[in-house]
């Protein structure tokens, strides 16, 4: 770098940013080449960095810190070390301290996020308490925010909760915090987190064999969504729940395999895992209207190429068993 290029990213502040950028760097590989020999070490390390003293005017400076705690986070849910997470998320609070409210509750909830999609292989008693460490993480985190009088971020992480309980098949606990929660979000008018709650409060209704109810929560969650902008996911979830209920409730299965066939594409064009299971249900609207060629048309098409697997196989198999009038060749499918 010559002396003009010197001078001009000193009087810019590029020279600063990118000391920064390579901090915040440096920082990742430091926390990376810990976190397998010291957990404790590497996270206290992180906490440090995070929570030395930074001017609320410096944004910079907040964000590479933030970035850092997501990437940190990021590493630890994907090597799934779940109290390493745990404690990043108690001992990163000072740090949030300094954020705006919104920033603050965003960030809670992304870790929060992580720590919950985290899947633990093991006998059903250590999913249980796995399960268990999950509601009280969430429960903990919610009881900070109440104590920091941050409405929005209990609110946010309240919202989680509720879909945790449904993930574990708590649904009347999802369901009596849903109808809580609705009600207070009703008065503030935070109609994009009341989608979710509403969605969430449609899925515990049906597992608990209400389909009235679930389908007057849905029909509110679709309401609110048309007055608001929704990401591609929860539009997709929204069309999945509504394909569901028209199945299962209607028995309209033409209806519903117009949704799953929205929801199918919302996911796919994410990558997320739920695409299989909205095609999987394509398939079965095809079985129960008497069109099982279709599933076999279906699955050697476009749509069944990208996710095939011993899945579609096993609806393949259903759908022959379902033209021949098998119910042998039905009982030998094996998923």
């Amino acid at each position: 770098m010559n002396d003009v290029e010197r001078n001009f990213e000193v009087k810019t502040g590029k020279s600063e940013s990118r000391e920064e950028n390579m901090a915040g760097a440096a920082e990742v590989e430091i926390f990376l080449a810990e976190v397998h020999k010291d957990e404790k070490n590497a996270i206290r390390h992180l906490t440090n960095f995070v929570t030395n003293t930074t001017s609320q005017d410096n944004e910079e400076e907040l964000k590479k810190k933030e970035e850092v705690i997501m990437q940190c986070g990021n590493i630890l849910a994907k090597e799934k070390l779940t109290e390493a997470l745990k404690e990043m998320i108690q001992r990163t609070r000072p740090f949030l301290i300094s954020l705006g409210k919104a920033k603050a509750a965003k960030l809670v909830r992304n870790l929060v996020d992580l720590f919950c999609s985290i899947e633990m292989n093991g006998t059903p008693a250590e999913a249980k308490n796995f399960q268990d460490i999950k509601v009280e993480l969430c429960r903990e985190c919610i009881q900070w925010a109440r104590e920091q009088s941050r409405i929005f971020l209990r609110q946010t992480l309240e919202a989680r909760l509720v879909k945790l309980f449904n993930e574990i098949e708590d649904f009347q606990n999802a369901l009596n915090l849903a109808v809580t929660l609705v009600k207070e979000l009703k008065k503030l008018d935070d109609k994009e987190l009341m989608v979710e709650v509403q969605l969430e409060e449609s899925k515990a209704c049906y597992e608990m064999g209400n389909l009235t109810k679930a389908r007057a929560a849905l029909t509110s969650a679709r309401t609110t969504a048309n007055a608001i902008y929704v990401s591609p996911r929860m539009q997709a979830a929204l069309d999945m729940q509504s394909g569901i209920l028209h199945a299962a409730d209607e028995r309209d299965f033409k209806t519903a395999f117009s949704y799953f066939y929205e929801a199918f594409e919302g996911y796919d064009v994410l990558n997320l895992p739920e695409a299989l299971r909205a095609l999987k249900y394509m398939l079965l609207c095809k079985i129960m209207l008497n069109l099982p060629d279709e599933v076999h048309i279906l699955v050697q098409g476009k749509l069944g190429m990208k996710h095939a697997g011993r899945q579609l196989e096993a609806m393949k198999a259903v759908a022959t068993a379902s033209k021949e009038r098998s119910l042998s060749d039905f009982k030998e499918v094996r998923i």
